[in-house]
């Protein structure tokens, strides 16, 4: 794997500090996925998981959609690979899922992601759509989205080194 990562600044503001974070940690998602074909990036973790790098992938599509775009702005916009009738669509509908779909999905939703985030005045900006009836602040959200990503790069990496043998930070 090669590392394209930019560490995070050890000193910075606070809304610098959550941005870098938050890349580097997208990032890391890239990187262990990198290299490997459709039907590595498929593969399932262990039953009765359906999680798989790809499925992971989905999902943070998902979830960066779910935080900035239908909460933070308020856009009434449906999930993109899950659903109400289909909760786990995002990991249980990979077998026949386009990688290069899949990523550009991401991709696009991170830039759709960076771009609600920067057009908030300021971290204590509130979300407009609330979850169970809590309207989070951007703060929240970010700090929250760097939990997301770190906890499933921890799942990435446990799948990766499963695949190929593959470890690294």
């Amino acid at each position: 794997m090669t590392d394209t990562r930019i560490d995070p600044p050890v000193v910075a503001g606070e809304r610098a500090m959550l941005r870098a974070w938050l890349d580097w940690h997208r990032e890391t998602l890239a990187v262990k996925c990198q290299g490997l074909t459709e039907e590595q990036l498929r593969l399932r973790s262990v039953p009765p998981s359906s999680m798989s790098l790809l499925g992971l992938v989905r999902h943070m599509a998902d979830v960066e959609r779910a935080w900035f775009r239908r909460r933070l702005n308020g856009e009434d916009l449906g999930g993109i690979y899950y659903s109400d009738d289909d909760p786990d669509g995002e990991f249980d509908n990979v077998d026949t899922a386009s990688a290069e779909e899949a990523f550009a999905t991401w991709r696009a939703e991170i830039e759709h992601a960076r771009a609600a985030e920067e057009a908030c005045a300021d971290l204590d900006a509130t979300a407009k759509t609330g979850r169970q009836g809590v309207h989070h602040s951007l703060r929240w959200i970010m700090c929250h989205m760097i939990e997301e990503y770190a906890r499933h790069n921890g799942h990435a990496d446990l799948l990766r080194e499963r695949i190929d043998g593959a470890t690294g930070e």
